[in-house]
């Protein structure tokens, strides 16, 4: 059974992380000091490097604030930033959360700081030791999935077999998130066909020509030389494997970075962002894309790779699900689930995707994922730049 902490917006956490946030990348070394210091797994840095404003980076930093598997939070602020440290605290605390600000030209520099941090980390825990666990359902689950050093068998094995586990979580009620519009040119008309309005389905097909179009001004697609050295060979070719993580049910609507799921179903993130390309690539690594799905409530991460990565999360647990029999060999000891037995007869789709399930669900009751046993907590947040949501992307039901 799973047992969440309950958050006092009602939703339940599968985690209670106290977050240590650099609001600024000169405060970077002093909170990741106060964290390497605190020595505790759930102790863990996020933080945003840039001294210049830009509302993406504020809003997607509330949300992971708010996560509900954030218990509490310590804002390490140099002084001279422009992100509002004072409403971000505020932002916390009207969570329930409790929050601690540090501010380091204030406290009186590098040891000073971190030995405060220390102290605020330790009131920090103190306090949500004591949140309430209730029982927690499938329904109650958001889900995300992401796919990262593709090759020619991610779209056989480990992707598809995703789609089956999110098929039976989207039945259950719980609420699926897939990415991502750079990586599906080419799938925008097979996933109208699967919207739940004809107003998705053309605002799908309009967030995944943003992309393409943005892509090419850039000058480059999202496809790398790693996947074509594994074996992929066009970008349709990957986008064909990368869509079939979604599975089949009705896509229920589109969120970009920050925004909630308000009901069970499935969900497409858009993460290219609006208007003239201005800050460069839409994401520069995989960990900037899971950063954009936890801010979007995932509790846990589904991280596809045939070619294998090694890579974590902070905030919400990623399970790794290798596609490539080789790769699960060669690095047996990140891969939560062999997908790869698939190639060689071992299992079948619907089994992995089975194992898929299961995984989620020991994780969620607070089995730890190898990534999180092996200790990574990565986490990168850049600039972008968003327009809302229309209410076309949302589920009818919550239109009302």
């Amino acid at each position: 059974m799973i047992q969440g902490w309950l958050r006092s917006d009602g939703r339940k956490g599968i985690r209670n992380v106290v977050a240590v946030a650099y609001l600024v990348e000169c405060a970077h070394h002093v909170a990741r000091r106060i964290v390497d210091k605190a020595d505790d797994p759930d102790v863990q840095l996020i933080g945003f490097p840039g001294c210049y404003p830009n509302a993406y980076a504020a809003k997607v930093m509330e949300a992971i604030a708010t996560h509900p598997n954030v218990g509490g939070l310590v804002i390490v602020s140099l002084g001279c930033e422009s992100f509002n440290r004072e409403k971000l605290r505020a932002v916390v605390e009207a969570s329930g959360r409790p929050a601690e600000l540090l501010v380091i030209q204030e406290k009186g520099g590098t040891a000073a700081t971190i030995a405060a941090g220390l102290e605020a980390v330790d009131r920090v825990r103190a306090q949500i030791a004591s949140v309430e666990r209730v029982p927690m359902g499938v329904e109650e689950l958001v889900v995300a999935t992401i796919c990262g050093g593709s090759d020619g068998t991610s779209g056989i094995t480990a992707n598809p077999a995703v789609g089956r586990a999110f098929d039976r979580l989207v039945a259950e009620g719980a609420a699926c998130i897939f990415e991502e519009t750079g990586e599906l040119v080419g799938c925008e008309k097979i996933m109208a066909d699967r919207a739940s309005t004809p107003e998705l389905a053309a605002a799908i097909e309009a967030c995944v020509q943003k992309a393409e179009a943005y892509y090419t001004v850039m000058g480059f697609g999202s496809f790398a030389p790693g996947n074509a050295e594994g074996g992929l060979t066009t970008q349709e070719e990957k986008s064909m494997g990368a869509y079939s993580k979604s599975g089949s049910s009705r896509i229920d609507g589109i969120l970009k970075p920050g925004d909630i799921p308000p009901m069970g179903g499935l969900y497409l993130l858009d993460v290219v962002p609006d208007g003239e390309p201005r800050f460069g690539f839409p994401n520069i690594s995989d960990n900037a894309e899971i950063v954009e799905l936890i801010a979007c409530g995932a509790h846990v991460t589904l991280f596809t790779t045939g070619r294998g990565s090694v890579v974590g999360s902070a905030i919400s647990p990623v399970i790794k699900i290798c596609a490539n029999p080789e790769t699960g060999r060669r690095l047996a000891a990140d891969m939560d689930v062999n997908a790869g037995r698939i190639l060689e007869g071992e299992a079948t789709l619907d089994q992995v995707g089975q194992e898929i399930y299961d995984a989620i669900l020991a994780v969620a009751a607070g089995e730890r994922s190898l990534s999180e046993q092996l200790g990574h907590q990565e986490f990168i947040l850049t600039y972008k730049a968003f327009d809302p949501i229309g209410p076309e992307c949302l589920p009818m039901v919550a239109r009302a």
